[in-house]
């Protein structure tokens, strides 16, 4: 897990369906309240990467010329929508299904990266403005919570990522106790 390393640059070639749903056995771990598996993921191979670019110019009001795309869904010749799907639920609220999805999603992408997979988890702000919402298929319960760009990874840049010496965090700013309970 240490060394887990966002790849911006993906090649094209990609997991096949099949071998993605084996992945999925590597997120049956991740806490689940209750084991409602709040979340679903959609894949976006071909022509439905070129719907999403249209969905986000829609979103952010861009217009392009005729023929032109937005490349941004381009980056990656598979997509993973990661779509926390929260279940109504009286011990188990709404942001803690929340929670659930993106730790499903993140357990996804170390399991992908150790198949040997190049993975970037993308968001923005208009990942759920109506048109990429009406696209996605998403009801009013649920909140996308990004792609997963997901390719081979250059030999070139493998070898870098193997030789990286990035030290580990430190853990001091994110270890604390309670605060003292003595008035002050």
């Amino acid at each position: 897990m240490a060394s887990r390393r966002s790849v911006s640059k993906v090649g094209p070639h990609t997991p096949t369906d099949s071998e993605i749903a084996r992945l999925l056995a590597a997120v049956t771990p991740v806490a689940d309240h209750k084991a409602l598996r709040p979340w679903r993921l959609l894949l976006l191979r071909g022509g439905d990467r070129l719907r999403l670019g249209a969905a986000l110019d829609t979103a952010s009001g861009t217009e392009r010329a005729p023929g032109e795309v937005n490349p941004k869904p381009l980056r990656a010749e598979l997509l993973i929508a990661v779509i926390a799907s929260p279940t109504e639920h009286p011990k188990v609220p709404a942001w803690e299904q929340h929670a659930t999805a993106a730790g499903a999603a993140h357990l996804l992408e170390l399991a992908l990266f150790q198949a040997g997979w190049g993975v970037m988890w993308r968001s923005g702000v208009q990942a759920n403005a109506p048109a990429v919402r009406a696209l996605h298929g998403l009801d009013d319960s649920e909140l996308l919570m990004g792609w997963l760009y997901v390719g081979d990874i250059d030999p070139a840049f493998r070898e870098k990522l193997a030789a990286s010496n990035r030290p580990p965090l430190d853990p001091a700013p994110f270890l604390g106790r309670l605060p003292d309970p003595t008035p002050r």
